[in-house]
């Protein structure tokens, strides 16, 4: 007899329904961060919930989370809502709360994708095979770290304390233990970057994700056939300023596939 154990991953993300757009969540030390759970992870149980909606049309296309509170230890609430359904895109709001009151909203558009004119512009880093880099082990590493398997070809964590001119890391990363790419992963690894900021300076601070925008540039079959490949991740900040930052990243299948950009906004104490 073969028992199956479910990845990490997929009981950090996993809902109860509670009727139609409804859901309940708990939170998991795997997926736990310096304060609350990683916010990757919270940004994929909206993308789940969305998946699960009855109503629901196409794939995302793109996801705006915003963080007001951090999420406790415990369960938690998700409501999804269809706003407005189209011919071939969809939009979403959504709203995780518990006993406290809200702690994340989001805004949500799922699409259809129809043959059509393609290109991509930007250009994938050149970078060494993730197997000719080493795996990278920090001490003192948050919990949900231990969740990916990285490989840091630039920007690693500051393990010194020196300032760097530059605020650009990139590595390659895919899930530990190895799990097929589907939206909901996708999206965790958008928010898979540790703030710019403690590698500007140096040194950790005070600093978490106010908002963060992620764009789906891939359908679910071009997103399957990474398989359980490693993606390439680099994100980089493009202004300080009076205890806020922003870091822009883009995921790279190892195909040089574009999979999906991300935008942030962060604030820091320092």
């Amino acid at each position: 007899m073969t028992t199956t154990t479910a990845h990490a991953f997929d009981t950090a993300i996993s809902l109860t329904d509670n009727g139609i757009g409804h859901h309940t969540g708990q939170t998991t030390p795997e997926y736990a961060n310096m304060v609350g759970p990683f916010g990757g992870v919270t940004a994929a149980a909206i993308v789940r919930a969305i998946e699960r909606h009855p109503e629901r049309i196409g794939e995302p296309v793109a996801l705006t989370v915003n963080y007001l509170a951090a999420v406790t230890d415990g369960d938690f609430d998700i409501v999804v809502r269809p706003v407005r359904t189209n011919r071939t895109n969809q939009h979403w709001t959504a709203e995780v709360s518990q006993e406290h009151g809200p702690t994340t909203t989001a805004t949500a558009v799922f699409g259809v994708r129809r043959e059509a004119w393609s290109d991509t512009e930007a250009l994938i880093p050149a970078v060494p095979e993730p197997e000719s880099i080493a795996h990278t082990t920090i001490p003192g590493l948050v919990p949900w770290m231990r969740n990916y398997d990285m490989h840091y070809v630039a920007g690693g964590v500051p393990t010194d304390p020196e300032e760097s001119t530059s605020s650009t890391t990139t590595l390659w990363v895919r899930q530990r233990p190895a799990r097929v790419l589907d939206f909901a992963a996708l999206t965790a690894l958008s928010d898979v970057f540790y703030p710019r900021v403690f590698l500007r300076r140096g040194r950790m601070l005070p600093a978490g994700t106010i908002s963060l925008t992620t764009y789906f540039h891939v359908d679910g079959a071009e997103l399957a056939a990474q398989g359980t490949d490693y993606v390439l991740a680099t994100a980089h900040a493009q202004r300080f300023a009076r205890g806020y930052f922003d870091q822009t990243a883009q995921i790279w299948g190892r195909d040089a596939t574009l999979l999906a950009t991300s935008h942030q906004i962060v604030y820091y104490k320092d």
